[in-house]
């Protein structure tokens, strides 16, 4: 038998302040904040999510060695990515790379780079129409 995964459901991403997080993906990608379980918080974006474990704390069953501003992921977005950098520049996101052609799970993509307020490198592409 082989083991066929269909696509990723959610990651988890360490940071300092939950708030300041999800305000921040919230404002600056369009992510719904949504609250679950024993006070847990999450961004959903389409069908998958981000899970924001805080700082001194989190479930039971978590990595190994989590660290914060270890995050380094990639999202496409149907947004053209001019448009995704003129929303940076006005919500004052300093962009760390500026649109260049990058290798995706699909092939070429143009991806600009930014971080987020813990140091997480965050990837915005899309793929050519």
């Amino acid at each position: 038998m082989t083991v066929t995964i269909k696509r990723i459901d959610h990651f988890v991403l360490k940071v300092n302040d939950i708030e300041a997080s999800c305000d921040f993906y919230r404002r600056v990608l369009g992510m719904e904040v949504i609250r679950f379980g024993e006070g847990r918080t999450a961004l959903r974006f389409g069908q998958h999510k981000i899970n924001l474990h805080p700082r001194n704390q989190g479930p039971g069953l978590v990595a190994k060695a989590p660290s914060i501003g270890g995050g380094d992921f990639c999202l496409i977005a149907d947004t053209p990515i001019a448009e995704v950098v003129r929303h940076l520049e006005a919500e004052k996101v300093e962009i760390v790379e500026p649109p260049s052609t990058r290798s995706g799970a699909l092939g070429p993509i143009t991806s600009v780079y930014f971080r987020d307020p813990d140091g997480n490198l965050v990837e915005v592409s899309n793929y050519p129409d």
